[in-house]
């Protein structure tokens, strides 16, 4: 499990520490660097998945498109150069670190250093000039931490907010070119179509008197955000693509998704991405919530929290207080434990006090109680009923 991710000189950051844990919640006003920290291990992955032998982090690709070193790097602090450090607390503490740099109009930027520490003292310290395979020294990868960590930032999944919508139909990929559901949920059906009979989900995950293979799993799932959900996946004779049809009734016939209510088509990736993931792995989702009935977001955050309970490492950025009372409520069933979900909430930098902090991290307990409420953190319900009642 990634334990921390550092930012130095990225983006709004000159320098951010941010624990992570099994479920890890980011929330804040906009354009205060939440997305920033998805993007950072997005990059990561990027680079590795499509570059495997690149010595530069590959700003733009097929994952993310981020422009140039001017758009990644902190104008006033960094100039050129930003730097990403990942810490590992698998019972064995590993800290990676990556600098890079480049002109301010370059598209890819030089790794110019590359850091391995770990807990016994040793680690290796190596400059750009050195053969890079996956952002790491070519001989490092004969080590079991080093392989680990390459494997999990290359098969990590990550969805943006921009998801797919309802389609006529949708590409049928080589399941190795398209492991996971992409960043835009774009390979959804066809991993249900190679995989979904086949498959089988981590028992943790596994809805009980259900087939454990992912179609019907991710059919019981969806039910859940959609009662009485179910959805067939069926190739297009002669042709490189599947259609997806869904029905919300036994007493529907089956319909095209653009009949069947956009939520569908937003939360189906969510679901694939968590099922077809491994144990260890990490999933990336940007807005869960995003045209989900508010029972439908709440229900996102129980099920999330369930995903991290069963193994898999789960950051989210979200705005929606529904999706954290989800999780809370899971918290408070014992589903996941208090310590391993982390809530962060982030503010824009501001530049005339640099000592103001950008990021604080409420608590959860037990009950699902939050030990701290800063201005701006879930709170305009509570502003809104204030002004109604005349009280502020």
């Amino acid at each position: 499990m990634f334990a921390r991710v550092d930012l130095r000189d990225f983006k709004c950051f000159t320098l951010l520490k941010l624990p992570l844990r099994p479920l890890t919640l980011l929330s804040g006003t906009n354009a205060s660097g939440k997305s920033s920290v998805i993007q950072a291990l997005a990059l990561l992955h990027q680079t590795m998945r499509e570059h495997e032998w690149s010595s530069h982090l590959m700003l733009n690709g097929n994952v993310i498109r981020l422009g140039t070193t001017a758009d990644v790097v902190d104008q006033v602090h960094g100039h050129r150069a930003c730097g990403i450090s990942l810490q590992e607390d698998d019972g064995s503490y590993v800290q990676w670190e990556w600098e890079a740099e480049g002109e301010r109009t370059d598209m890819a930027m030089a790794v110019k250093r590359v850091r391995a520490e770990f807990a016994d003292g040793g680690g290796w310290d190596v400059d750009g000039s050195e053969p890079l395979r996956y952002l790491l020294p070519r001989d490092a990868l004969s080590s079991v931490s080093a392989r680990s960590l390459a494997d999990r930032l290359r098969q990590l999944s990550y969805l943006t907010a921009e998801r797919l919508g309802p389609r006529e139909t949708y590409p049928l990929e080589d399941p190795r070119h398209a492991p996971v559901v992409g960043p835009q949920g774009q390979h959804t059906a066809s991993i249900l179509h190679h995989s979904g009979t086949e498959r089988h989900v981590l028992k943790g995950l596994a809805s009980s008197g259900t087939v454990p293979t992912l179609l019907h799993q991710a059919q019981a799932r969806m039910k859940g955000f959609f009662p009485g959900c179910e959805f067939v996946v069926e190739k297009v004779p002669r042709a490189s693509s599947v259609t997806l049809s869904i029905r919300t009734s036994r007493s529907m016939d089956f319909h095209r998704p653009v009949h069947t209510g956009f939520g569908l088509t937003q939360v189906l990736p969510i679901v694939v991405a968590a099922l077809s993931a491994d144990e260890d792995s990490l999933l990336l989702i940007e807005n869960p919530e995003v045209h989900l009935h508010p029972a439908g977001q709440a229900h996102m955050g129980e099920f999330l929290t369930e995903v991290a309970a069963a193994g898999i490492q789960v950051i989210i950025e979200t705005h929606s207080d529904h999706v954290l009372n989800g999780i809370r409520r899971a918290v408070k069933r014992s589903a996941l434990s208090p310590e391993a979900a982390a809530l962060h909430f982030f503010r824009p930098r501001k530049d005339d006090d640099e000592s103001a902090v950008q990021v604080q991290s409420p608590v959860l307990d037990r009950d699902g109680n939050i030990d701290l409420w800063p201005d701006g953190f879930f709170d305009q319900f509570d502003k809104d009923m204030n002004h109604f009642a005349g009280w502020s």
